[in-house]
């Protein structure tokens, strides 16, 4: 079945501890992992940051537990349900969500706190029932980078040939190939055909070379356009090759690079539009926001 959100882990959870022992978070994964008969591929999903996805919606809904005094850490690393835990099992619920929890005082204080600006009190459709924080966070980011990706596509399809020839060779040695920028531009932009043909080293070193065609195309770059590439490799004696388009390849296309003996990498628009965002060529940093949590070594004491 589906990963569930971290608000449907929190009456399991709740379930979970009922048996009065301390359980750590390994167990609580685990366990609530059997009850939505989760395979190995559901719990090894990742979110952005490299967490389990679903490790980190139990994470959320044992701190909403905790935050409203259903759940207790009587030490460090390990949690316990609380009388007022076992009294609201009692009640049978049928399931456990922020509405819910809003009845208990400790939790309207933690949501006073994390809302200041409203006192705590959101309406239902402010707040994602799906998602935990961190990975509404990680959406908002998605969503922004989407965009961008979106508007320097559009800049790379309506710039001139000499400026896209520039851009390829900048991305590719901020990748590490390439060698300098000046070395770079010397082997690169000998075609001028709307596109850039061009050998460059694959290392500092020059050990190895890359044949390079970039095309500033609108339409589907299909198989024979490949295969021409392909002969030109074996016309130069180059083992590797770099197709980089403004638009996208044909699943033909895609196909026949996987057969053949060359290693051929195609790049579409959007994975260069991503490239470029992930090695800061055509854009700056806006803001930048470090995700952090408690530190418990810190508050130890000897």
């Amino acid at each position: 079945m589906a990963i569930p959100d971290f608000q449907s882990c929190m009456l399991p959870l709740l379930q979970f501890h009922s048996d009065g022992k301390e359980h750590n978070f390994r167990e609580m994964v685990e366990a609530l992992a059997k009850v939505f008969q989760l395979t190995k591929e559901e719990q090894g999903e990742l979110i952005r940051s490299g967490t389990s996805k679903f490790d980190n919606r139990v994470g959320w809904a044992r701190t909403y537990l905790k935050k409203a005094g259903l759940l207790s850490a009587p030490r460090r690393g390990l949690m316990a349900i609380t009388p007022s835990g076992l009294e609201l099992l009692r009640q049978e619920p049928d399931s456990i969500n922020i509405s819910l929890l809003s009845q208990f005082e400790e939790f309207r204080q933690f949501r006073a706190l994390r809302h200041p600006k409203t006192g705590g009190v959101l309406e239902p459709e402010s707040e994602s029932t799906e998602t935990t924080p961190e990975e509404a966070l990680e959406n908002a980011y998605q969503k922004l980078r989407t965009d961008l990706a979106s508007d320097l596509l559009l800049r790379m399809r309506t710039c001139s040939p000499t400026f896209f020839e520039r851009l390829v060779v900048e991305v590719i040695v901020k990748m590490g190939y390439g060698g300098t920028l000046q070395d770079a531009g010397r082997a690169v932009g000998r075609s001028g055909d709307e596109g850039i043909d061009g050998i460059i080293k694959e290392d500092k070193l020059g050990l190895d070379v890359i044949y390079i065609q970039a095309k500033k195309w609108e339409n589907t770059v299909g198989r024979p356009e490949i295969q021409k590439f392909v002969g030109a490799l074996t016309g130069q004696r180059a083992r590797k090759g770099i197709f980089i388009t403004t638009s996208d390849f044909s699943a033909e296309a895609v196909e026949y690079v996987n057969r053949i003996d060359a290693k051929v990498v195609l790049i579409d628009g959007e994975t260069l539009a991503g490239l470029m965002i992930d090695h800061s060529v055509g854009v700056s940093t806006v803001t930048a926001y470090e995700l952090k949590k408690v530190d418990s070594d810190y508050f130890s004491e000897e």
